[in-house]
């Protein structure tokens, strides 16, 4: 009996890096898994688009066969409340897995970036997500955030690109004002010794066009994005396991690893 089909869907991005970065990940999650079949989807930039994919999937001996989409994206928010599940309504036999954030994996990978990126323990940290008009979306980078925070005793705001607040930039000049003494500095910073640099930590998963905005935003210094690192692709498996696990209809067969 086949597994059911893994289609990685990302948001897409005309980074050539960026993509690179995303088929890379693709590549490693079929190594991963070898003899399962991984598919390439987007739900905005890139094609071919996910609606498209789910359109296009094999009928089998019994009808559709059956799909799993995996959202390669950090939480939960328009793509995947919206555009991943009308996708997945649409074609009998599919379902879709969680977002691959948060996850203490990801903030160990996050620590992972700031120490390559030289961060001492007296600088201020930005945790740089893109943002979503969906409240749950918040919820979720403030959860990793906390995750982070178990890690390193850094001063850590969450902020986001785009449909949610604070921004990137205000926040860098909330924790620059706090580090000069200013407003806001004392208790709520944390109790913690600032007077270091302000840093973004790159909550995104791969180079594009909110990677190069935080190079604007007016820190320090901005971490790489968390590719390419081998945890994505283990946490995108685990995703797609255990969407199927929580559905009867999907089993997996006897001895498929």
């Amino acid at each position: 009996m086949k597994s059911p089909i893994m289609i990685a869907c990302a948001h897409g991005t005309s980074s050539a890096q960026g993509a690179a970065e995303v088929n890379a990940l693709r590549d490693a999650i079929a190594a991963l898994r070898p003899g399962l079949e991984v598919r390439e989807a987007y739900v905005d930039v890139q094609q071919p688009d996910l609606v498209d994919v789910m359109a296009s999937l094999p009928e089998g001996d019994k009808g559709a066969e059956s799909a799993v989409v995996v959202p390669l994206l950090l939480s939960i928010g328009y793509h995947v409340k919206v555009d991943i599940a009308r996708a997945v309504k649409s074609r009998p036999g599919s379902l879709a897995a969680a977002p691959l954030g948060p996850n203490p994996r990801l903030a160990a990978l996050l620590d992972q970036r700031l120490l390559e990126a030289g961060v001492t323990h007296r600088d201020a940290v930005v945790l740089a997500a893109a943002g979503s008009s969906n409240p749950n979306a918040a919820v979720s980078v403030e959860e990793l955030a906390g995750q982070l925070r178990e890690l390193r005793p850094n001063r850590i705001m969450a902020a986001y690109g785009a449909s949610a607040k604070p921004s990137v930039p205000d926040a860098v000049a909330i924790l620059r004002e706090e580090a000069e003494g200013g407003a806001g500095a004392g208790e709520s910073a944390g109790a913690v010794d600032l007077g270091g640099r302000v840093v973004i930590a790159s909550y995104l998963l791969a180079h594009g066009y909110f990677h190069d905005q935080l190079a604007k935003a007016g820190a320090d210094l901005v971490t790489e994005p968390l590719l390419p690192s081998p945890v994505l692709a283990e946490i995108a498996l685990e995703r797609y396991d255990a969407a199927i696990a929580a559905n009867s209809d999907f089993a997996r067969p006897a001895g498929d690893s």
